[in-house]
């Protein structure tokens, strides 16, 4: 009865021993790619699609790469660029001599870019790689957005930070060229002539007098430096 249970018992294991080994092969030629989960891009500038990949195997001849295309309205895949030794971009649809090989296998790199991108190419494009007997691979997605230059200006962290530490300074200086300007303005309207303030110069005008017309001009004086709140450069 013991023969017989163990005999049993390993048929049970059988199937679980054998799942084990499929998934031990799997995980031994599987493929690791990378790509950008999100592309921004500007209308009429060329953008890089970028896939890496790293394959267990030596890359061979029998090796291809795949870029597929689907429209961000959704609807039916489209294959726009495969690779095998050498390019072969799509010759139909709007992709039509646009995508160029950017890549380069032998360091892992499956890379494609698209020329003269419009906002009507947003969408998703997939990056599929195969290196025989590596065949087993993740599916990663590449959104891609495309909008106007005009449209797409944010202020960065740099330039807020340059607004908030200069505009004061600018603000500062116009104060101080506007308060020049003004004691100018009064420097300019003190020269005017008037009373002689020393009897060694030499002018024409009238020689100060205790009459009542020049003491309002010095109270006229005082009374404008007082208004004008500048100090008496004298």
């Amino acid at each position: 009865m013991r023969r017989g249970a163990a005999a049993g018992g390993g048929c049970r294991l059988l199937p679980r021993g054998a799942l084990l080994l499929l998934l031990g092969v799997c995980n031994a030629l599987a493929l690791e790619i990378k790509a950008s989960p999100k592309v921004r891009a500007f209308v009429g500038e060329q953008v890089s699609l970028k896939c890496s990949f790293r394959s267990s195997s030596p890359i061979t001849e029998s090796l291809t790469v795949d870029w597929t295309y689907q429209p961000v309205a959704g609807g039916q895949m489209e294959t726009i660029f495969h690779y095998q030794s050498v390019p072969y971009p799509t010759t139909v649809g709007k992709f039509k001599d646009r995508v160029s090989w950017t890549g380069n296998v032998a360091k892992g790199d499956a890379s494609v870019a698209i020329q003269s991108p419009a906002m009507s190419d947003n969408g998703t494009f997939i990056c599929s790689v195969k290196n025989p007997p590596d065949v087993y691979h993740n599916i990663p997605q590449t959104m891609l957005v495309v909008t106007e230059r005009g449209l797409s200006f944010q202020l960065t962290s740099a330039v807020l930070l340059s607004i908030v530490v200069f505009l004061p300074s600018v603000i500062v200086v116009i104060l101080l060229l506007v308060r020049m300007g003004r004691k100018f303005g009064v420097l300019k309207e003190k020269k005017k002539p008037g009373c002689k303030k020393s009897s060694i110069e030499v002018s024409d005008e009238p020689e100060c007098t205790e009459t009542d017309s020049c003491l309002g001009k010095l109270r006229n004086w005082c009374l404008n430096c007082v208004d004008t709140d500048e100090e008496d450069p004298y």
